[in-house]
């Protein structure tokens, strides 16, 4: 009988727990629903002027860390480079790729070795060659021993000439007007915005020539259109809700704008983590209360960057897993935050939200799934209660995934068949059957990978977006 309490004991425990998260979730969706209403489209009046105005759009340089790139970097730069903004550079960081990353990107952007004065702000693997395309003066590549992302680009930051930086991935393709916009906020906040993010979508699946996305589509594999409804999600629900109240701490490494002269204050990007996006962004929220100011760090949900998702399990995996090391490991290195007043919401609510919720979440849900195994052995004594978990789970997973996927069609509109926005929501009705179980497992196994001390990476296969 006691074995029998403990066990109620636990079942209650961990529906209250998914309660918890999704009342929480539920705030977050109102809030988001909101503020896309609100202010989800840019003026295009307001864009115009940009580009008219050279003194109010100021200069960026665009960071491209590449490691083993090479099937998609030409198609990446193709796509930098015809973007409308009206002073940029571009700088690709070959980290001591094996591939013929640099070569590629020699051969078609007729690049040289240039003499480039180096302002080494920050420690980094030691640079053997700058290069400049003799057909776009704007557009550099560095070529320097393998140091890992953080320290490609740390050595961008050394490189750059212009007071802001954009972190972009190798794999990632922008449409043409997104950084008139992900840049607007920054431009209209007169330094009061520190950093500023733009949404990221999966590019498997549509039309890309000449670099440029031409038609939006979905993939055909099950596994890629899982993904593109978790981004959706991730994006449109979480992002914006945390950004409407200065509480954002992720700002994606694949489409992110900084400050220069605040990253290398904060010591730039922190090599030993695999989540240096992450954590650079909480470095920069701790700065900023130490420093008792209020700068913000938002996100924009309209300026689009496409990228490459993996279409294989192992893969998929690799990647999940690596996030939330990733996760927990930007979470501990700043753990004196957790519940301190010192620094404020960020202290109070972000930070506990983070822990409690998205790094300890996939260990309470894979807890609920042995629950219901136990409760079936035991011949199914509290089947009606697992009915209920099991219904709280498909809310928290597939119901905020369809409520994601409502978001889309209702602002941003970047899927533009019918048909697809009804695919997009039979699979999310199916999320919690299949593909968010295996998350799940996942995302734990980073977290005892952590526990026998793994770190790195892993080797990820890119094809390229682009046909």
């Amino acid at each position: 009988m006691a074995t029998v309490d403990r066990l109620q004991w636990f079942g209650w425990l961990l529906f209250g727990y998914m309660a918890l998260v999704v009342c929480f979730y539920t705030f977050l969706f109102l809030v988001s629903a909101v503020q896309m209403r609100r202010s989800y489209r840019l003026d295009s009046g307001d864009l115009h002027t940009m580009l008219e105005d050279n003194t109010y759009a100021k200069p960026v340089s665009i960071l491209v860390p590449a490691y083993n790139e090479e099937k998609g970097i030409y198609a990446s730069v193709r796509s930098l480079l015809s973007i409308r903004y009206p002073h940029y550079e571009v700088i690709v960081i070959n980290d001591g790729s094996k591939d013929h990353t640099l070569q590629t990107l020699i051969e078609k952007f007729q690049m040289v070795p240039v003499h480039k004065t180096v302002r080494k702000q920050l420690e980094t693997a030691p640079i053997r060659a700058i290069y400049r395309s003799q057909i776009h003066h704007h557009l550099f590549a560095i070529d320097k021993e393998n140091g890992g992302k953080a320290d490609a680009l740390n050595a961008g930051i050394n490189v750059s000439r212009y007071p802001y930086f954009c972190s972009l991935d190798g794999d990632s393709l922008l449409e043409r007007e997104a950084f008139l916009k992900v840049m607007k906020p920054i431009l209209d906040a007169d330094g009061d915005v520190i950093a500023s993010g733009g949404s990221v979508r999966i590019a498997n699946g549509c039309r890309i020539e000449a670099g440029e996305v031409v038609s939006v589509g979905l993939p055909r594999q099950p596994l890629v259109v899982m993904q593109v409804i978790e981004y959706l999600r991730a994006f449109l629900i979480g992002r914006i809700g945390l950004s409407r109240h200065n509480l954002l701490l992720i700002v994606s490494g694949a489409f992110g704008v900084f400050s220069k002269a605040w990253v290398v204050e904060a010591g730039g990007y922190r090599k030993s983590s695999v989540g240096e996006d992450m954590e650079l962004v909480v470095r920069l929220h701790r700065l900023n209360k130490e420093k008792k100011q209020n700068k913000k760090i938002v996100y924009i949900p309209d300026p689009v960057c496409w990228t490459e998702a993996p279409d294989s399990l192992k893969y998929l995996r690799r990647q999940r897993n690596r996030w939330h090391r990733g996760l927990f490991e930007s979470l501990w290195a700043h753990r004196r935050l957790i519940f301190n007043p010192g620094y404020g919401a960020i202290g109070l609510i972000s930070m506990p939200y983070f822990v409690l919720i998205e790094l300890i979440a996939p260990v309470i849900e894979l807890l609920a799934y042995i629950f219901f195994l136990i409760d079936l052995l035991a011949g199914g004594i509290y089947v009606k209660f697992a009915a209920l978990l099991f219904l709280l789970l498909l809310l928290y997973g597939s119901l905020f995934s369809m409520f994601a996927v409502l978001l889309e069609e209702w602002s941003l509109r970047k899927y533009p068949k019918v048909t697809d926005i009804v695919k997009l929501f039979l699979y999310a009705l199916g999320e919690t059957l299949w593909y968010r179980p295996l998350t799940v497992l996942w995302r734990c196994e980073g977290l005892l990978q952590l526990a026998i001390g793994k770190r790195g990476w892993g080797e990820m296969k890119r094809k390229g977006v682009s046909a």
